[in-house]
């Protein structure tokens, strides 16, 4: 596994054309804007009429940023272009891509509604218009308003079936609605229309969850060699992560290091780099070291999961204070920015059973794909619903994805109603990642040590 990770990695450093930034695929589609977020920018002057919905519109895509990073005075400049030129579609398109960059960059969702705007006052003027179709998807994506976002797709590629950012944005909206073999059918379609970093990058994901792992591993060496030479190094760093991801779910603890330590090379303080690394560390035993970069993680892109991760490390290393401080925050935070993903750390932590089940269940009415379904199922197995939950938990494995955490849940359910066949599904779990999270892997030590429970 070892020498793969390297071959798949050297790639890395001789790839050369690349992505346009947020066509990264394979990613959970973003948070919902997080409780607490700062207020985006002061408007700009403005006399468009603000009580109308294009007034509205144009106060949001016309707000100052705010800040002196370089896709502030992109989005400065782009503005000024657009007060000269109103009637110039594309440049509008532009600065809501801008804006979906800043938002990104600074972690805040909220802006998003900036870049939905610009798409809004493009399609008020030509409901067609291809690029504002594709912006407002990717917007609907990150609002998580995933049938919308399927039905617009949908609606583009009747016009235009060869559309390839259509056909991505509907696979994963598809995907995210437990659509899955619909979801593969688009990827694909877009493949062969356009083989680049996007494209391979989509497959790669599906294959994974579909336990392609050599697939997946040969979409990622495509992706990595479309991807390249760029002023925006985001889309490539972050196949190289996913790259990292399957290394590290394979249990190659080294291999997945190679791979966050590759991405952070090209991409310094990248956080789902220095998240991976994070990880990794937990792993080893070393929370002070995970610690560290998940702190710069988090404050950098303050995503539940990652503030999950520090929790964790900070416990390892000792420090109470620190973990009790960074879980109350996203307890605080994450019915608001990531619901599913608050419901599994409650879940996984064995709190608020009643909680967790109805952020998990709420969750499943948008969103029913398999991790929303394993998320269910162990919500449910904490309240003690267990035949609910090994339905739910059969959803999530369906597929075979090589995940321990999948199946480490769904051995739990099984014995927790006295179903031996339970235990080696634990095992399973162990046996392919014996480090896949800090509180599971221990339960999962503890269920196999205790005599099997009676049949219920």
């Amino acid at each position: 596994m070892r020498r793969i990770a390297l071959v798949l990695i050297a790639a890395f450093a001789c790839s050369k054309k690349p992505a346009p930034p947020g066509t990264g695929a394979g990613q959970t589609a973003p948070s919902r804007a997080a409780a607490g977020e700062p207020a985006a920018t002061r408007p700009a002057p403005d006399d468009s009429g603000p009580g109308t919905a294009e007034g509205r519109s144009r106060m949001l895509a016309m707000m100052t940023p705010g800040a002196t990073l370089p896709v502030d005075k992109q989005i400065e400049k782009l503005q000024r272009l657009v007060t000269g030129n109103p009637d110039k579609l594309d440049a509008w398109v532009v600065l809501g891509e801008a804006w979906v960059r800043k938002a990104r960059d600074v972690a805040r969702p909220s802006l998003y509604a900036n870049a939905g705007a610009c798409a809004d006052l493009v399609l008020g003027k030509d409901p067609a218009h291809e690029p504002a179709l594709a912006l407002k998807g990717l917007v609907l994506m990150n609002d998580h308003r995933f049938e919308e976002a399927r039905q617009l797709m949908t609606q583009v590629l009747a016009r235009k079936p060869d559309d390839p950012k259509a056909l991505g944005t509907l696979s994963d909206a598809l995907l995210e609605l437990g659509r899955t073999k619909e979801a593969i059918d688009a990827a694909q379609r877009m493949v062969d229309l356009k083989p680049n970093l996007p494209s391979y990058s989509r497959a790669a994901h599906l294959q994974w969850l579909r336990a392609d792992i050599p697939g997946a591993k040969e979409s990622l060496h495509g992706a990595i060699d479309a991807g390249g030479d760029s002023k925006d190094t985001e889309p490539l760093a972050w196949v190289v992560v996913q790259a990292a991801m399957i290394f590290w779910n394979e249990g190659d603890v080294e291999g997945a290091e190679t791979g966050f330590d590759q991405a952070l090379k090209k991409l310094p303080a990248f956080p789902p780099a220095l998240a991976g690394k994070g990880r990794v560390l937990i792993g080893k035993g070393d929370g002070k070291g995970a610690a560290a970069l998940l702190e710069q993680s988090y404050k950098a892109n303050p995503l539940i999961e990652t503030g999950w991760l520090l929790g964790d490390a900070r416990e390892l290393a000792g420090d109470a204070a620190g973990a009790k401080q960074v879980r109350d925050e996203i307890e605080r935070r994450g019915k608001a920015a990531d619901p599913r993903t608050l419901a599994l750390y409650l879940a996984t932590k064995d709190q608020k059973h009643d909680e967790a089940a109805q952020l998990a269940l709420d969750e499943r009415n948008t969103r029913d794909d398999q991790y929303t379904e394993d998320t269910v199922a162990w919500a449910l197995y904490r309240q003690g619903k267990l035949d609910e939950a090994l339905t739910a938990s059969a959803k999530a494995c369906e597929l075979g994805t090589r995940d321990a955490r999948l199946w480490f849940h769904r051995g739990a359910i099984k014995l927790a109603k006295g179903d031996a066949s339970g235990r080696e599904l634990i095992r399973k779990a162990l046996a392919l990642n014996p480090r896949f999270d800090m509180t599971g892997q221990a339960e999962a030590h503890r269920l196999l040590a205790a005599p099997l429970a009676k049949g219920k």
